[in-house]
């Protein structure tokens, strides 16, 4: 299936301990998360993709449901898939190692990069996690500088979201 084909289905999460979310769902899995406050960010993400929008609360239900589980801390791991033919290549490679980092654990952007076979590209997974589509089900809040801190977040309130992320899955930061 090419992009130009794409149909996109969105819904609301509203009142999640993160504030109000919109996601966006193709029927090949999750294609995109974005905070309401930041609302245009993800219209402009769509527009890129040449989608067709609509809305269905079959096939997003299940989504909105496990994503909500996971902030309730009544989750770890989702069982929905994610639609990875919508991101470019190297975004794709870097964000499915992001992806399987385990809930509670954490790893480099360098670690990230040698993981992928381009150790010197840890600068350039930092751009793939910063334009990180599906924040939360891939776990960009999960990559943290080499010097064990928190660099970056573009979701909801930046780095005191990752930081509330982090603690939900119970991961101390020196």
């Amino acid at each position: 299936m090419t992009l130009a084909a794409l149909k996109i289905y969105l819904t609301e999460l509203n009142r999640t301990p993160l504030g109000d979310l919109r996601l966006a769902v193709s029927e090949q899995g999750l294609v995109a998360v974005g905070w309401a406050k930041s609302q245009r960010r993800l219209d402009s993400y769509l527009q890129r993709l040449k989608a067709d929008v609509a809305e269905n609360p079959k096939i997003t239900a299940p989504y909105a449901k496990e994503i909500g589980e996971y902030l309730k801390g009544k989750r770890r791991v989702f069982t929905f898939p994610i639609d990875w033919l919508t991101l470019k290549p190297f975004q794709r490679k870097a964000l499915q190692a992001v992806y399987a980092i385990p809930y509670g654990e954490t790893r480099t952007y360098a670690q990230i990069a040698s993981q992928i076979g381009r150790p010197r590209a840890y600068r350039a997974v930092g751009r793939a996690n910063a334009a990180n589509p599906m924040p939360l089900a891939i776990p960009c809040h999960r990559v943290i500088g080499a010097d064990g801190k928190l660099h970056g977040y573009g979701g909801g309130d930046g780095l005191p979201t990752k930081e509330w992320l982090l603690l939900l899955e119970g991961v101390t930061l020196a």
